[in-house]
């Protein structure tokens, strides 16, 4: 079983990694592999809704996104940590993540998700319902902690100060843990929930 996470930070062992770290660490010792992937950095661009992912199952725009797509449909779970922007996630992280979900056409259901976001100070529950988002629409379920998946501190060494950030990062990484056995024991009983071919509406019709 595998876990991955994504870190959505410039910085490559900043805040966000450390908060993601907690949770790796974690999820080792009950014994899901993990892999963190650092895209914050990364000149990627928007989803320029041209559509030619449905044609040949990947993004036009051939970077991270591609290359991260077959580790996200391997995996059983996927979490996403992000610094806040401007009460938002991360500019690079936003352009990944609407990528990455929108030209992999697996089906992501019943893949455990989880956000994490940091922040020196504010902007971090509008940054966590945001990054929740791209879980909700696919069908995968929530995994969750005893507070809202948040740390804060303006450097690394801060958030390992942060005791309730840090509390909340090991208990997260434990129910992920749980719920990706939990699925995988409950998917080879009776498999994945039956699909439903999508309807797709809109306001006026």
């Amino acid at each position: 079983m595998k876990a991955l996470l994504i870190n959505g930070s410039p910085h490559s062992k900043g805040c966000t990694y450390t908060a993601l770290s907690v949770v790796a660490k974690e999820l080792e010792n009950n014994g899901i592999e993990t892999e963190i992937v650092h895209v914050g950095h990364k000149d990627i661009h928007g989803c320029i809704a041209c559509g030619k992912c449905r044609e040949t199952g990947k993004c036009v725009f051939n970077d991270l996104v591609n290359e991260v797509a077959p580790k996200f449909e391997q995996a059983d779970a996927l979490i996403i940590g992000s610094p806040v922007y401007y009460a938002g996630i991360a500019g690079t992280m936003k352009s990944f993540l609407d990528r990455l979900f929108f030209s992999t056409h697996f089906r992501k259901c019943m893949k455990v998700g989880a956000a994490v976001c940091s922040a020196r100070r504010a902007g971090t529950t509008a940054t966590f319902d945001q990054l929740n988002k791209y879980f909700t629409i696919s069908e995968m379920p929530l995994a969750s902690s005893r507070y809202w998946n948040m740390v804060h501190g303006h450097t690394a060494e801060d958030v390992m100060k942060d005791e309730e950030g840090v509390q909340c990062m090991r208990i997260l990484g434990r129910n992920i843990a749980f719920l990706v056995k939990a699925i995988a024991a409950e998917k080879e009983r009776n498999g994945l929930p039956e699909a439903e071919e999508a309807v797709f509406t809109n306001f006026i019709r």
